[in-house]
């Protein structure tokens, strides 16, 4: 590791030398070898880092079968689509983090280890060789966090990087950005810890450390690092009216990365504790259209019917004050809570209903989580609605496996959609369960090809669809 006196010594130097870049006049009357000779700390440290890490870093490629067909409102021509990615080596046995869009639905996974790791590249050359391509396994991936798990064999214990503590960090702090940005190997660039906690959906269950460190499509998935080397975040999206970068990068934070990678490592998906129930924040809006007493905390808008909390007793519209003591703030908060809790263990919320306060203990259980894993079940032939821009299939006893439970027996399951059909709103996704069409019950896909069939051009479809134990209408304009 890199000695923090040595850190701050070059940061030093940085500072310093950037306050005299001001001064144009007396720079350039200073000897060029003695500003030359301030700025050599800072580069020697800069090689060190990029020298620790660069044998950690991978690069990830990935085939899969899918809509070729870029163009709005046309029908899909699948064929086999090839992507990219960034990772990183997180143990010698081989184990790598990565995000989960990287791998999403790939068929085949291919890991590009550094060029240092081989012999031939070990010279003075400043053209590298090409690292060694090696097939890779996924263990398990968690969609929720965007994050996923690789493993590769490899004959000798492989570099790696440790995970630091997210929560360590400071705004302003100097971190390093790895990968592969648009296909270009080995690539690194330096910013700041912009923020903190960035929450980037009002009810978003994720949060993320912003910087300001160059980052390109091809870094996902690559490792944001400090100054002593170690991983405080794994590099997932930025926020661009381009498609580049526009100096908005975004990382998931080191202390969720390591969570979900040691579950991912031991069970294959993340184990989340669950209640059984829907919260939302409590807005002004939400308090006057309801009538209640505050303006601010949580709210149960929805009680999963035969959960353990319906079991135990809460209520749509409960309001929760506190979760095991801890007062609640906000849905976030509160979701992020429940999953830590053990599972098959038990909590207390203390809830304001109506003018009572109560309390009550629940039962926690492991949150199911849907195996997405049905494109290997469909065929275009067979399975495609092309009207609808989806592949689906019946929803039957050996599919029902793959899913939670479920608030029917019968109905049709999104494999994934195909083409950008006119959905007037939110689209479908992979495990969407269809149970009717306007208004009219859906009970196998033959139901659905031919109720989709009758209707005319420019109608408007209606699906009511069952997404992650929530039922909600789907709106789109047939073509």
């Amino acid at each position: 590791m890199l000695h923090n006196r040595a850190v701050r010594h070059a940061l030093l130097v940085f500072a310093l030398a950037a306050l005299l870049s001001g001064f144009t006049q007396q720079a350039a009357a200073q000897d060029r070898n003695e500003l030359a000779s301030q700025f050599q700390p800072l580069s020697d440290f800069l090689r060190g880092v990029s020298e620790t890490v660069d044998p950690c870093v991978v690069q990830i490629f990935t085939s899969t079968y899918g809509p070729l067909s870029t163009e709005r409102g046309q029908v899909a021509i699948f064929g086999t689509q090839r992507g990219s990615g960034s990772g990183v080596i997180l143990d010698p046995e081989g184990y790598i983090v990565t995000n989960n869009h990287v791998v999403d639905g790939a068929r085949r996974v291919q890991v590009l280890l550094s060029p240092s790791l081989r012999d031939e590249a070990m010279g003075k050359s400043i053209v590298e060789g090409r690292g060694l391509l090696l097939g890779a396994r996924i263990v398990g991936v968690d969609p929720e966090t965007d994050l996923a798990v690789l493993k590769v064999e490899f004959p000798d214990p492989l570099p790696y990087l440790p995970l630091g503590d997210s929560d360590s960090l400071f705004q302003g702090q100097f971190v390093f950005a790895f990968g592969s940005p648009l296909g270009l190997t080995n690539s690194v660039s330096m910013g700041v810890v912009s923020a903190l906690a960035r929450q980037l959906e009002s009810e978003g269950r994720m949060i993320y450390i912003q910087t300001d460190a160059a980052v390109n499509p091809g870094n996902s998935g690559g490792p944001l690092v400090n100054t002593a080397g170690e991983v405080v975040g794994i590099n997932t999206l930025i926020f661009s009216q381009s498609g580049g970068f526009e100096g908005l990068s975004f990382a998931a934070p080191s202390n969720i990365v390591s969570t979900v990678y040691q579950q991912l490592r031991a069970y294959g998906r993340v184990r989340r504790g669950e209640i059984g129930v829907q919260a939302q924040s409590i807005t002004p809006w939400l308090a006057e259209g309801l009538s209640l007493t505050r303006e601010y905390g949580v709210i149960l808008s929805d009680v999963y019917p035969n959960s353990p909390a319906d079991k135990a007793g809460l209520k749509v519209g409960d309001i929760v004050l506190s979760l095991d003591g801890k007062p609640m703030e906000n849905a976030r908060q509160f979701h992020v809570n429940i999953y830590g809790k053990k599972v098959d263990g038990s909590t207390t919320l203390e809830v304001l209903r109506g003018s009572s306060t109560k309390e009550i203990t629940t039962k926690v259980v492991e949150r199911a989580e849907p195996d997405l894993r049905f494109f290997d079940m469909v065929t275009p032939s067979n399975n495609m609605i092309r009207r609808l821009g989806i592949l689906a299939l019946d929803l039957d006893d050996d599919t029902m496996k793959l899913l939670p439970p479920l608030r029917r027996a019968k109905g049709v399951i999104v494999a994934t959609p195909t083409a950008d059909a006119s959905v007037l709103g939110e689209g479908f996704q992979p495990g969407d369960v269809i149970y009717s069409l306007n208004g009219k019950p859906v009970e196998n896909l033959k139901d659905l090809k031919k109720a989709v069939k009758e209707l005319p051009y420019g109608d408007a479809a209606v699906l009511q669809v069952e997404r992650q134990r929530t039922l909600k209408f789907l709106t789109m304009q047939v073509d």
